[in-house]
C-alpha cells in the first residue's frame, strides 16, 4: 500500500495551487510517482477521471469500477485507489486537488460526501461536451507558456466543472441538483459519522445531533442507503478497518483500540460477521 500524502505538491501545474490537470497524458509524470499510482494507494487528496472515448476498470476500496465513454471516476480523500494500466486506446481527462483548493471555491459540492454510494457519474450528450470543454481550457490554462494566468481564473475554472459534475451526478439518479431535505439530512447524518468515526456513537445520539427522532433517521437512511443506520455505521467502520488493514500492519488489538472498540474480540466477531472473513484471512487474501 503506499501512501499519496505530499504527492501532489511533486506533481502540481501551478506554482501557488495544489492542482493537476492532465489531457490524454499529454503531460509525463515522474517514473518514481507513477508507480506509486499503480499501485493501490491510500489518497490523500480528490481525484478526478473523465473517459471521452474508451474503457477502463479502476478499483475504488476493493471495488472494481468499470467506466466507459462519457463517464467520470472520481476518488475521495482517504479512498484506497488503483488506476489501471496505461491504455493507448483511451482519450481522458484528470484532474486532482486538495482540501485547500477546495475550500477556495465559492460553492458547495454535496456530491463530494458521495450520498448517493457511487463513485462514477455519467453525461448526457449537451454535459459531455460542457465537461470536456472546461476540462481543456483549464488545461490550456495550467500549461500555457509564459506566466501562469491568475488563481482566481483556475480556480473559476474549477468551480464550473464541479458544478457540472454535481449536477450530473445528482440528475443521474432523479434527484435534484440541489439536495431536498431528506437528502440534506442524509448528508448531515453521513458527514456526523465521518466527523466522529471513532467515538462509536449510537444511533440515539446522532439522531439527537441532528434534531430528529431515530424512526425518521431511520427511515431516511434506509431510503437512500438501503440499511439501517446501524448497519451503515458499521459498515463505514468495517470498510475504515479494511482501509487499515492494506495500509499497515496493526495487530487486531491495535486495529480495535484505534477504531474505538474497547473488545478486541467483539471487532474481530463484527469484522468476520460484516465481511465473511476473519481478519488474518482478509490479510491473507489482500496481502501487498
Amino acid at each position: 500500500m503506499q501512501e499519496t500524502k505530499g504527492l501532489l505538491d511533486k506533481i502540481k501545474h501551478h506554482d501557488r495551487l495544489d492542482i493537476t490537470v492532465n489531457e490524454n497524458c499529454k503531460i509525463k509524470i515522474p517514473d518514481d510517482i507513477l508507480e506509486k499510482l499503480l499501485r493501490p494507494h491510500k489518497l490523500a487528496h480528490y481525484c478526478f477521471i473523465f473517459l471521452d472515448e474508451g474503457t477502463e476498470t479502476y478499483k475504488v476500496d476493493l471495488q472494481d469500477i468499470t467506466i466507459t465513454d462519457s463517464q467520470l471516476i472520481f476518488g475521495l480523500p482517504n479512498q484506497v485507489f488503483l488506476n489501471p494500466p496505461k491504455s493507448s486506446h483511451s482519450l481522458n481527462y484528470k484532474a486532482a486537488f486538495d482540501e485547500n483548493v477546495l475550500a477556495l471555491l465559492p460553492n458547495s459540492f454535496p456530491f463530494l460526501l458521495d450520498p448517493l454510494n457511487t463513485n462514477t457519474i455519467t453525461f448526457g450528450p449537451d454535459a459531455k461536451e460542457r465537461v470536456k470543454s472546461v476540462f481543456s481550457n483549464l488545461f490550456q490554462l495550467l500549461h500555457a507558456a509564459g506566466k501562469q494566468k491568475n488563481t482566481e481564473i483556475i480556480l473559476a475554472h474549477l468551480n464550473t466543472l464541479l458544478t457540472e459534475f454535481n449536477s450530473a451526478y445528482f440528475g443521474q439518479s432523479n434527484q435534484d441538483n440541489l439536495p431536498n431535505p431528506k437528502l440534506a439530512k442524509y448528508i448531515a447524518f453521513k458527514l456526523a459519522v465521518e466527523t466522529q468515526l471513532t467515538e462509536q456513537n449510537d444511533v440515539h445520539s446522532i439522531a439527537g445531533q441532528l434534531a430528529m427522532t431515530t424512526s425518521s433517521l431511520y427511515g431516511i437512511v434506509k431510503e437512500f442507503s438501503g440499511v439501517s443506520p446501524k448497519e451503515w455505521m458499521t459498515n463505514r467502520l468495517m470498510l475504515e478497518a479494511k482501509r487499515k488493514l492494506q495500509f499497515s500492519t496493526l495487530s487486531v488489538k491495535e486495529l480495535a483500540y484505534e477504531l474505538g472498540f474497547n473488545d478486541p474480540d467483539y471487532f474481530s466477531r463484527l469484522f468476520k460477521k460484516s465481511t465473511g472473513k476473519s481478519v488474518s484471512a482478509f490479510l491473507a487474501d489482500h496481502h501487498d
